[in-house]
């Protein structure tokens, strides 16, 4: 239990290392202070992100944080950082080099997270929805950085889950669980590396074919999702109606 109860402690300090971070980088890369609107964006990713995660332990009645979570944790806060920059790149300049160097090791860790879990046989559902939900935002935030070099298409790979999410509002049916797929792990980081290749500007003119291949395995993906919960759902319809049927057949 005392872990769990430590988990705020731990949050918050890696919030305070985040915001410490982003304090002391624009002094070390000789840019201008960072404007309001970053540190806005940062220090909000930071308290909903951490925020949800205490309340999903609650929820779940958890009684350990797990070391996962710790690296997880950890990633969060590099892309609390990333956010900040990424925003304040709309009326700063922001090095792309700063972003590469932060972006790196936020991808990095989501392979250590994983074999950490596996490792420690912590792997937990609340643990697999917060890495998905830190993969998430950061191809958001850095596909808005990409987006203001090769145009708004670019933001197709950050909103494309999250529109998922919304679509599941209106369409109960798309909230069905879905069976696993390693896929989905690969193609998630095939967009964090195509998006980082296209900020560090090492590849012009091959980047935005890398990037475009990136998108279209990221629709394939969560086409062939779709696919699986219509067919899904047609099962089900199948099997309601047969058994009124039957049931309406009986004596």
């Amino acid at each position: 239990m005392k872990r769990v109860q430590l988990a705020p402690i731990g949050s918050a300090a890696t919030g305070v290392a985040a915001v410490a971070v982003l304090w002391e980088l624009p002094v070390e890369w000789g840019m201008p202070p960072l404007p309001i609107t970053g540190w806005m964006a940062a220090i909000a990713y930071l308290l909903v992100s951490n925020g949800l995660l205490l309340r999903g332990l609650q929820r779940r009645h958890a009684t350990r944080f797990g070391a996962a979570n710790i690296v997880t944790t950890v990633r969060s806060s590099l892309v609390g950082v990333i956010t900040g920059l990424v925003v304040a790149s709309f009326t700063t300049e922001v090095p792309a080099a700063l972003l590469v160097s932060l972006a790196v090791p936020a991808l990095l860790l989501d392979a250590v997270d994983g074999w950490v879990a596996r490792r420690t046989g912590s792997s937990t559902e609340l643990g697999a929805r917060y890495d998905m939900e830190v993969d998430a935002f950061l191809l958001l935030v850095l596909s808005m950085y990409v987006a203001q070099i090769m145009g708004p298409w670019v933001l197709s790979i950050g909103l494309m889950r999250y529109a998922f999410v919304v679509a599941g509002w209106f369409l109960p049916w798309l909230r069905r669980p879905l069976p696993p797929r390693y896929w989905r792990k690969v193609v998630t980081a095939v967009q964090g590396v195509a998006l980082t290749i296209a900020m560090s500007g090492l590849l012009p003119r091959i980047d935005i074919a890398v990037v475009a291949i990136a998108l279209a395995l990221l629709t394939e993906s969560f086409g062939r999702d779709v696919v699986w919960l219509v067919r899904a759902r047609r099962v089900e319809s199948v099997a309601a109606t047969t058994s009124l049927v039957d049931e309406a057949s009986l004596p």
